[in-house]
């Protein structure tokens, strides 16, 4: 009967512990499973398209986030990666409001076809309607003003208020505490500052400086396009531009290992831009930044759309990527 007794405790030890065999092995089987999924619903001209549908956050509102794949992306090898903005934006015109797109997997499977860039995936995020406006201004610019000035900005008729929640520290957060992470752990890509791009248009211009200035440890490059150097809706007086002037004169990285990009057009919104470009060339000479390291094109005739952007995308991301 003792006997017995011991065999069934045995039994029971022994099957415990497969059951904790198992569970462990359930948790690590979830912990590998892979956040970003195939997303073909996506029309591309060449690639493959993944999406994490709703990226939750501590610090901005979840979103989608896609990383566009190259054509014979694998494993065995290591791709550099670009961030860009207003992610919804890049690749699928069927799908954007005003059905227009970057043509960002057209010029990238072109570019690496050619040998002209090094290969390299895209990492889109999202906008929230809403919140872009909040989430893109280059938060530390706002502290340059003073307070004659921040007092007239609250007497406009436009969006930007003192204290709106402004909340471009937490969207460069989000992007470099939880979202670099993750993509730096699901794709075969190098992690390092030299591999490391960012990308934008009009407020996403001036979100991409910012970034480079406040990370530029993870940033070597970052490309702005038509960049909104008035910040909010152009108005006469405006001191928003002279408030991010000065927060660049301080804060921008070493030129030895940094490269950045400006452009801008002369048509609709980008009509406000060329007053600033004599501005932000002196800002860059001054901090060191010479051709091979700084570029601020103007594009004559070309306006403030995602088909004037696709038109010259190419530009950049050589400049930036460059073999």
């Amino acid at each position: 009967m003792k006997q017995l007794l011991l065999i069934c405790v045995f039994m029971v030890f022994i099957a415990c512990k497969n059951e904790s065999h198992k569970t462990i092995s359930q948790e690590i089987k979830v912990e590998d499973k892979k956040l970003f999924k195939n997303y073909p619903e996506a029309r591309l001209s060449n690639g493959k398209l993944m999406r994490f549908d709703s990226l939750p956050s501590k610090y901005v509102t979840s979103r989608p986030v896609d990383v566009w794949l190259p054509e014979n992306y694998s494993n065995e090898k290591k791709y550099a990666v670009l961030y860009m903005h207003d992610g919804q934006m890049l690749f699928d015109s069927t799908s954007t409001w005003n059905k227009q797109e970057w043509k960002v997997d057209e010029w990238s499977s072109k570019l690496m076809h050619k040998g002209e860039t090094v290969d390299f995936i895209v990492v889109a995020i999202h906008n929230i309607k809403a919140e872009r406006w909040q989430d893109l201004f280059p938060q530390k610019a706002f502290n340059c003003l003073s307070e004659a000035e921040k007092t007239k900005i609250n007497q406009q008729k436009n969006h930007i208020k003192e204290g709106n929640k402004l909340n471009g520290d937490n969207y460069l957060k989000f992007l470099v505490e939880e979202l670099k992470p993750i993509v730096d752990t699901e794709f075969s890509v190098y992690k390092n500052k030299k591999n490391t791009f960012v990308m934008g248009s009009s407020m996403g211009g001036l979100m991409s400086m910012y970034a480079i200035c406040e990370y530029p440890e993870v940033f070597s490059g970052a490309a702005c396009i038509s960049t909104h150097w008035p910040g909010a809706g152009p108005v006469e007086d405006n001191p928003l531009p002279w408030a991010i002037f000065k927060y660049m004169e301080t804060n921008l990285p070493q030129s030895k290992t940094h490269k950045i990009y400006f452009d801008y057009g002369t048509e609709t919104l980008d009509a406000y831009y060329p007053q600033y470009a004599p501005k932000v060339d002196e800002i860059m000479i001054s901090k060191g930044y010479h051709e091979d390291r700084f570029k601020n094109l103007k594009f004559e005739g070309t306006n403030h759309s995602e088909n004037a952007w696709n038109k010259r995308l190419g530009i950049p991301l050589v400049f930036l990527l460059k073999e």
